[in-house]
């Protein structure tokens, strides 16, 4: 009885708007663009999947520039007061102001700062330089294009318009290169010392930024452990 007269007078509902997205009926094209706008929120679950089991100090700096960038892109909308276009649109959202695009400064601050990460950061240390070239220019391509979807997708979308877009993408640009330089500068120095802290010690956490090519390293020093661990195997077995 309690039961029924709870379903008969229901509380007013609302929507998690973080990844509510709307696109026409019927419109193919607006069904894949609104599952590329929501690539940033598979990129933070990713940045936190790879936290939890690498715990490396680089890649939180990295995540802690994209927290960075989303407070910056808050602060701006609530100068800037900016409505988004077509008004009624969308019936959920989470801001009703639109300048700076939000997906558009998240999306170009992860794809400089990768670019550079890749370029700068990463160096490889076999003879393989051709095929490091290559996979380096490939990815860079692949994450350009999704960089330049992810922000047409919310114009086509109607959640924002082109310089709405265009300066979420110039103050992500902008951010990405100055936290890019600021964590090379002035925290990787610091990051010996960090993980040297009892805390992080219990949580295990890492520095790798000595490393040249941390792909690299993992992978030999894996292969390696792995064959060392098969032969003493292969000798207890005998």
């Amino acid at each position: 009885m309690a039961f029924e007269e709870q379903c008969s007078a229901p509380p007013r509902w609302r929507s998690i708007s973080l990844t509510h997205v709307e696109f026409p009926a019927g419109d193919l094209t607006g069904q894949v663009l609104a599952y590329t706008t929501l690539l940033p929120m598979a990129i933070l679950v990713g940045f936190v999947t790879l936290i939890v089991f690498k715990r490396e100090l680089h890649t939180i700096s990295f995540f802690g520039g994209l927290v960075l960038n989303e407070g910056v892109n808050w602060l701006l909308k609530h100068i800037l007061r900016e409505p988004r276009p077509c008004a009624g649109a969308h019936a959920t959202l989470t801001s009703e102001y639109g300048m700076p695009s939000s997906h558009s400064q998240f999306i170009w601050f992860f794809v400089v700062y990768f670019f550079l990460f890749l370029y700068l950061r990463m160096h490889q240390t076999n003879n393989a330089r051709c095929v490091e070239l290559l996979w380096r220019h490939i990815l860079s391509i692949i994450l350009l294009g999704v960089a330049l979807l992810v922000s047409y997708s919310r114009v086509y979308l109607l959640y924002h318009s082109w310089s709405q877009v265009f300066y979420g993408g110039m103050a992500g640009c902008t951010i990405g290169l100055i936290w890019f330089f600021f964590t090379q500068e002035v925290l990787t120095p610091l990051f010996p010392k960090i993980a040297a802290w009892p805390l992080s010690e219990f949580f295990l956490v890492r520095d790798t930024s000595l490393i040249p090519n941390i792909l690299w390293f993992e992978y030999t020093v894996t292969r390696s452990e792995a064959r060392n661990r098969q032969r003493k195997l292969g000798t207890k077995l005998q």
